[in-house]
């Protein structure tokens, strides 16, 4: 089962190579179970079943049961679909001693070294004149090669040190090869003339395809499991969960927004307003006025999923000492005192109880106090919403990489948590604290 679900996402991240593609194939897979995409210039539907937005690279879908009352509340599953990368600059290329080479800023905060010796592609959007939005994925295109050893004699005593404008343009061609311009290369992936392109949003991917590997194939590489493996987890058990019909009372949303590697403050990003405008038009729909909607909103509770860190056995110190989580242990319940996550006793209880409906063992992460905690959507959803929230997620090693590592297990396994969460006997959720 593990190997089967974990080949699933294989697919789902190779179609995914951008947050758009990630939204676009979400979308399919949607459609492909019967849902109906929600035009937001119109009314919106009340309709029971299922309905998704897709808003640039995010998408928000919403399961309407047949039957409401007075005590629905909304169950929110929460995710991110971009990744660290490196974007194309507004002028595509760049030139330096008869190469030619992608002109990119960095893009959040990837381990860049990672991102180098490897064949990569460019993924995202293009708009033409006439406005008209393409997506494009090329095949492998360029490399950031390393400097020699022979070059650098003290690199493997004092470190790889990457200048992020001097040291990160990915080779595309030699100047003297004659082929196609990189631009030109976009616009055939696109579809349309070089000089059609009026703008553009593209991203380095890594092209290798996601692995199982170990001696017991217990182990997961792949690209972009931050935060595709949550994404591919709340909608694989949204469908699952919905797939039958019958999910009670409450309303169940999927969130996967875009743009939480840099801040979230977009339009499509978790502190924008598209959760909440799906909530809000969606209550509507079924016939709640504004206080109604307000109770309901204060019953709901959001599941924020996020890739965590698991300890890494070469770095322990890193960690804290009283809390190791390891690949395979189980789906993390990620805590921190100066909530960087919205965890706290009333969402650890929660998603305790999730886990073991699913027959897994939440994971507890805390980071070390001399170590800096990241953050993530939760405490945006929450602040933003007044929604109660949780934040969980997948034990990674090498987190930020171009290739990350998880557990076959684990994946499967937090799929199964938040099936429950969307499934679980209502009595368990909507207490208000």
């Amino acid at each position: 089962m593990s190997a089967t679900h974990a080949n699933d996402l294989f697919d789902f991240v190779a179609a995914s190579p951008s947050s758009y593609h990630a939204a676009a194939e979400t979308a399919r897979r949607l459609t492909d179970a019967g849902w109906r995409q929600q035009d937001e210039r119109e009314p919106w539907s009340g309709t029971p079943g299922g309905h998704f937005i897709v808003r640039g690279g995010a998408v928000v879908a919403w399961w309407i049961p047949e039957q409401t009352n007075d005590t629905t509340a909304f169950r929110i599953v929460g995710s991110h679909t971009d990744s660290p990368s490196f974007k194309l600059k507004p002028g595509v290329r760049t030139a330096a001693v008869g190469y030619e080479q992608a002109a990119v800023e960095v893009y959040g905060g990837p381990l860049i070294g990672s991102w180098t010796d490897r064949e990569l592609g460019l993924a995202g959007q293009v708009v033409d004149k006439a406005g008209v939005t393409h997506l494009v994925a090329t095949d492998a295109i360029m490399r950031i090669p390393q400097l020699a050893i022979h070059l650098n004699r003290s690199v493997n005593e004092e470190g790889l040190k990457l200048g992020k404008q001097e040291h990160t343009a990915p080779v595309t061609a030699t100047l003297s090869a004659g082929g196609p311009s990189l631009l030109e290369v976009i616009a055939a992936s696109a579809g349309i003339p070089a000089d059609e392109i009026a703008g553009h949003d593209l991203y380095a991917f890594d092209t290798a395809r996601g692995a199982l590997f170990g001696s017991a194939g217990e182990f997961v590489a792949a690209g972009r499991m931050d935060n595709l493996s949550s994404v591919h987890a709340s909608l694989v058990a949204m469908l699952d969960a919905t797939g039958e019909g019958s999910t009670g009372t409450d309303v169940l949303v999927f969130a996967a927004f875009d743009h939480e590697e840099v801040g979230s403050g977009t339009v499509s990003g978790a502190s924008g307003p598209i959760l909440e405008d799906v909530l809000l038009r969606t209550s509507r729909a079924i016939g709640n006025d504004e206080d109604a909607r307000r109770r309901m909103l204060r019953r709901s509770w959001c599941v924020s999923s996020d890739a965590g860190h698991a300890v890494h056995p070469n770095y322990a110190g890193f960690h804290d000492p009283s809390h190791h989580p390891v690949l395979g242990g189980g789906p993390l319940l990620k805590i921190n005192a100066n909530q960087r996550y919205a965890s706290d006793a009333e969402g650890a209880a929660l998603w305790s109880r999730s886990c073991e409906t699913a027959g897994t063992t939440a994971q507890p992460f805390v980071s070390n106090n001399d170590v800096p905690c990241g953050s993530t959507i939760g405490p945006l959803t929450a602040t933003r919403l007044g929604i109660r929230t949780v934040d969980v997620g997948v034990p990674l090693l090498s987190m930020h990489s171009a290739r990350e590592m998880a557990s076959a297990a684990d994946l499967a396994a937090i799929t199964g948590a938040i099936r429950a969460f969307y499934t679980d006997d209502e009595s368990t959720l909507t207490q208000a604290s």
